[in-house]
């Protein structure tokens, strides 16, 4: 297993707000910090151009939708993820299995691994815990997953039980199988909305020794509140000096609570999926742009962001856009939700360094415009 690599810098006097840094093969990652999903090898209308102007430091790629099309051979023999789709900045692949087990009926979990039907053509496929691994080496992502199950949070208490040892029995597996030790493969705790098979959960994944710690199955329709419960009592379990990351989560609040909890990194399809459907996060309220009084809107979006959509644009043609289904449209929302959540946790990071998250903890649009004036900050 790789040596740590994460060093803690700071921790936020009245919170477990945490700032730190993740040194990987492609650069460093500065935490607290939101990682932009890109699926299939891309953030959805988004370039590496536009990312990198975002001032995103680390995406997100899918193993399980890489491996079914277009294949992680073909990816290898391109050279790898980051040339593949030329990304110059760290990756990190999940291991694909919360896509599997969202499958339903057509695929079948055993103790060897899960058997599926492609969504594609229909054919069969078997990902075992060292075949995820496998696929991720080849992928070549700077960081990497362990091959989990995510029950759903209405499962009984007895097949959580026993889908997280299997998922640490898996943990186990993948550790083995694991052999580029220029990629830091990260452990899942699991356990459902028990805190005792949390708390086992993360015994067991810790004795592991991973890089980095990740807490899955949580945001899968559960109340808010129960999340949080839970996300607040795991957290801190987990070992000071490796990084946490919180999986598919979340929401702007969410992450505040998250850092809040201690939780150092974080995705979500959120931003890019709720641009695409018209919903945009502002300093001055959320925005559905699709609304009728936005036709004759000439103001910019949000009047506090310097995105490049609001410096341009009036929330009148942003609509127009919107109802056209022009792929600009898309773009340009993605742009602005985009840097709204790199914004927020830039901020986030600088109240840190300054002792400030505290109180600016619940006052998000502070945040979002504290990153935004300290976007070019070394601190950052």
């Amino acid at each position: 297993m790789a040596k740590n690599k994460f060093t803690l810098k700071q921790t936020d006097t009245e919170t477990k707000a945490r700032l730190g840094q993740l040194r990987t093969a492609h650069g460093p990652v500065n935490t607290p910090i939101f990682m932009p999903v890109g699926t299939r090898a891309t953030v959805k209308t988004c370039s590496p151009r536009d990312l990198i102007e975002l001032n995103a430091e680390i995406i997100l790629g899918n193993t399980y939708h890489l491996y079914l099309r277009p294949g992680h051979r073909i990816v290898q023999q391109a050279g790898g993820l980051h040339k593949f789709m030329g990304w110059k900045k760290p990756i990190l692949t999940d291991s694909g299995g919360f896509q599997v087990f969202s499958l339903g009926s057509s695929r079948t979990i055993t103790e060897l691994g899960v058997e599926f039907k492609s969504e594609i053509d229909g054919q069969k496929h078997m990902i075992t815990p060292e075949r995820s691994i496998e696929i991720q080496n080849a992928l070549g992502a700077d960081i990497i997953m362990n091959f989990d199950e995510c029950p759903a949070h209405t499962t009984d208490r007895n097949y959580i039980e026993q889908s997280m040892q299997m998922t640490l029995r898996w943990a186990e597996r993948c550790r083995q199988a694991h052999k580029n030790v220029s990629q830091l493969l990260f452990g899942i705790v699991q356990g459902g909305f028990f805190d005792d098979l949390r708390r086992f959960s993360v015994d067991g994944t810790v004795a592991l020794d991973f890089p980095g710690y990740a807490i899955g199955g949580l945001s899968v329709g559960e109340r808010k509140d129960l999340m949080y419960e839970i996300l607040s009592s795991t957290a801190p379990l987990l070992p000071e000096e490796k990084p946490r990351y919180l999986m598919g989560v979340g929401t702007p609040e969410d992450l505040v609570f998250g850092v809040s909890c201690g939780i150092d990194m974080f995705d979500c399809v959120m931003p890019t999926r709720n641009a695409r459907n018209g919903s945009l996060f502002t300093t001055v309220g959320p925005v559905k742009i699709r609304n009728a009084k936005y036709r004759n809107d000439f103001t910019p979006l949000d009047p506090n962001c310097f995105c490049y959509t609001c410096q341009n644009f009036s929330r009148s043609y942003l609509r127009h856009l919107h109802a056209e289904n022009e792929m600009l449209g898309h773009r340009l929302k993605t742009i602005h939700n985009l840097h709204f959540y790199l914004s927020l946790m830039r901020g986030i990071r600088y109240a840190i360094a300054d002792g400030k998250f505290g109180q600016l903890k619940n006052k998000i649009p502070d945040l979002v415009q504290l990153g935004q004036e300290n976007s070019s900050n070394t601190r950052s």
